[in-house]
């Protein structure tokens, strides 16, 4: 790691006093937030999509992972209001490769994701999210399931001077509120833009008028400062911190007093050097998340009283460079870095045994993650060939070195491995095609083979309840990596009918083979540590015979530019072969249709959402079928004012009692149900954003 740092310096020393001597009286501003799909059919990856209309809606997410739920092929996993994750076809957690601005990344401290990625910036200041459906490129990190990058807002659009916007939220449903400031100065040679944001959110109320507990605040603030060197390479640091505090679980056994983080992170770029070498990229990071969980204000505390603080350290980098060869061949090559480490014990104070209270309270201290780490180090190239201006060739490969291991190892867990430390050589690689038979239609096909080692909780956690049922998990540190051999086939295009009416689509067939596929299961051999039921442990295991197929389709009617129709459909079923089952966290299929008139001074939009029924389920994952369910959500924009924007809504318009399928069940909760949690029943929701 202390090598690779050294050598990503040393070329960017080595940039920056070989350009410093041209001429910098016309600066021009070069864009580094978006890196992933750049609106040019030559570079861009196959397979993806563009959410970019966030800073138009002014809605009002609770956190970034709301901001996926208009997206066409995602689901949330929900915990409660604060710790949710983006799930894609299928494939959640690591499986997903989520990122902020093409590489920073901030991993969970909490082994149950209480903290995921998402809580650590505000949504306010996410301009549009990038898709890559799957493992079709190799630039950006080990993939498995797919790409997902969030772009934070970027200053390439506003003329030099002061900027900012002001903007507050409140929903009726939980008595909510956001707010948020940000201010940006802006010249040719300097740029500094900093925010500043407060959430408050209170327990909601389902469609029956039941609350479920799911209350938290969260203090967010950011600084980026921008220098451009010369007209051709500019230099970034970006600084962000997020403190949440008093977060309610709903669904976790226990629930954060704190969780603080703090992103550092740093960006070099240089580009048209000369006719062949395009540009160098530079990138690093820095992320720290504290986090604390008890026990205080669940119904076991009288008996039991559990404390677990846990952090979580990332350090990453990435070093590209640009080629253009021959004037068809883009061909990107560099290296990519990640170290990851945790910390943490849960300490328990039993107060009482077998219903007596103990005249003395025993403690107890629990390793967690037992001082574990994650070290991988990437090679990559990636190569785009082009036959014809209508036709593209892209190959890609990309080697891993993987090692981890756990430092301070709990005596049971050294008895059950008594070797930890662990050396991958990963492969993946990736081939596909891009054709346009006309202006107006694209075919892209793409087979793309993408690995994932095993995480650190599948690794080395040792007897926590980290999963959607009550036994305890045992983490396994000589798991293989998991591998997916994903096909998929797509069309896309537009019709004009008329000048006044245009006919958009989007479709996509897929299939996935995996390879080790890792999953868990019941070892009647070993039994649980703390909990009397169940009686068993649950071991990660790699699965043999696994697969999944589905599909997506969208389609958007515009007519006389301002009015749309728009329908999306969403479908995947996975097979567990070994278990005769569904994998775990399968959604079910998905179908969307909306209405809306986008102008200038007003926006609306009405769309009904209709999910199916899910019985394709794994119920050794602890997973029940559950009803399907239909809802309409209005919403509406007007600029009264030049600057001036407002936004109002009414979700779940008919009260609807509801449950999505990915919810985790109600845990340690005095009164409620082993069910899953329900969703928020009818919400009336108001923005105001004002722009200077």
């Amino acid at each position: 790691m202390r090598n690779l740092w050294m050598m990503l310096f040393c070329i960017l020393s080595i940039s920056v006093s070989a350009q410093t001597k041209k001429d910098t009286l016309t600066t021009k501003r070069i864009k580094l937030n978006e890196v992933v799909v750049k609106g040019d059919l030559n570079t861009n990856p196959v397979h993806t999509s563009i959410k970019n209309d966030y800073q138009k809606k002014v809605i009002q997410p609770k956190n970034v992972a709301d901001l996926f739920s208009e997206i066409n092929g995602f689901s949330v996993v929900k915990r409660g209001n604060y710790a949710i994750d983006p799930i894609f076809r299928a494939s959640v957690y690591e499986q997903l490769n989520v990122m902020y601005d093409g590489a920073t990344k901030a991993v969970h401290a909490c082994p149950n994701r209480m903290d995921p990625i998402t809580t650590h910036i505000i949504p306010e200041e996410i301009s549009k999210i990038e898709v890559i459906k799957g493992p079709y490129t190799v630039r950006y990190g080990a993939t498995f399931g797919g790409i997902v990058n969030m772009v934070t807002e970027d200053y390439e659009n506003l003329e030099n001077g002061l900027h900012g916007k002001v903007s507050g939220g409140y929903e009726t449903n939980g008595n909510s509120f956001v707010t948020m400031l940000q201010l940006q100065e802006v010249s040719d040679k300097f740029d500094i833009i900093g925010n500043v944001g407060y959430r408050n959110f209170g327990d909601y109320k389902d469609g029956e008028g039941n609350k479920i507990p799911s209350a938290f605040k969260s203090t967010d603030y950011g600084i980026r400062l921008g220098y451009n060197i010369t007209d051709n390479q500019r230099l970034q640091a970006h600084w962000r911190q997020s403190f949440g505090r008093d977060v309610k679980h709903a669904a976790l056994p226990m629930d954060t007093e704190f969780d603080d983080s703090s992103i550092l992170s740093l960006d070099y770029k240089i580009q048209n050097i000369d006719n062949t070498l395009k540009s160098i990229t530079v990138k690093g990071f820095y992320s720290y998340v504290d986090h604390l969980m008890t026990n205080a204000n669940r119904p076991n505390f009288p008996m039991m009283f559990a404390s677990s603080p846990v952090n979580s350290t990332t350090i990453g980098g990435k070093l590209e460079t640009h080629l253009l060869l021959d004037k068809k061949i883009n061909l990107f090559v560099g290296v990519d870095a990640n170290h990851i480490e945790r910390e943490g014990n849960r300490t328990r104070t039993i107060k009482m045994m077998n219903g007596t209270m103990l005249p003395t309270p025993m403690v107890r201290v629990d390793k967690i993650w037992q001082d574990a780490y994650l070290n991988d180090f990437g090679l990559f190239a990636e190569a785009k060939y082009s036959f014809s201006p209508k036709t593209w060739l892209t190959t890609g490969m990309r080697v891993d070195f993987v090692d981890a291991n756990a430092k301070d190892l709990e005596v049971d867990f050294a008895t059950m491995y008594p070797v930890t430390k662990t050396d991958e050589t990963n492969v993946s690689g990736t081939i596909s095609l891009k054709h346009k038979f006309s202006r107006k239609a694209i075919l892209e096909a793409a087979f793309g083979r993408g690995v994932r080692t095993a995480n650190m909780a599948e690794r080395f956690i040792n007897h926590f309840t980290v999963g959607q049922d009550s036994y305890e998990y045992l983490g396994n540190p000589l798991l293989k990596p998991e591998v997916n051999n994903q096909f998929e086939i797509g069309l896309k295009g537009l019709i004009d009918f008329n000048e006044n009416a245009v006919f958009s689509y989007e479709t996509s067939v897929y299939h996935s083979i995996f390879e080790d596929y890792i999953s868990a299961v019941v070892d009647p051999t070993i039994p649980s540590n703390f909990m009397p039921m169940p009686e068993f442990t649950k071991v990660f295991v790699n699965i043999e015979d696994a697969s999944k197929t589905g599909f997506e389709v969208a389609t958007k009617l515009n007519l006389y530019q301002d009015y749309f129709v728009k329908a999306e459909v969403a479908y995947v079923k996975t097979k567990n072969e070994d278990f005769n089952e569904s994998l775990p966290l399968n959604p079910p299929f998905t179908s969307k249709i909306s209405l809306g008139v986008n102008k200038e001074k007003y926006w609306a939009n009405a769309q009904y959402n209709m999910v199916s029924k899910q019985t394709n389920i794994a119920p050794s994952f602890g997973e029940t079928e559950t009803d399907g369910y239909q809802i309409l959500d209005l919403k509406f924009g007007i600029k009264p004012l030049e600057k001036f924007t407002v936004g109002v809504a009414c979700l779940n318009v008919f009260d609807k009692n509801y449950i999505n399928h990915l919810n985790f069940s109600y845990r340690n909760q005095a009164n409620l149900p082993m069910a899953p949690i329900t969703e928020p029943g009818r919400n009336f929701t108001a923005f105001v954003q004002y722009k200077f």
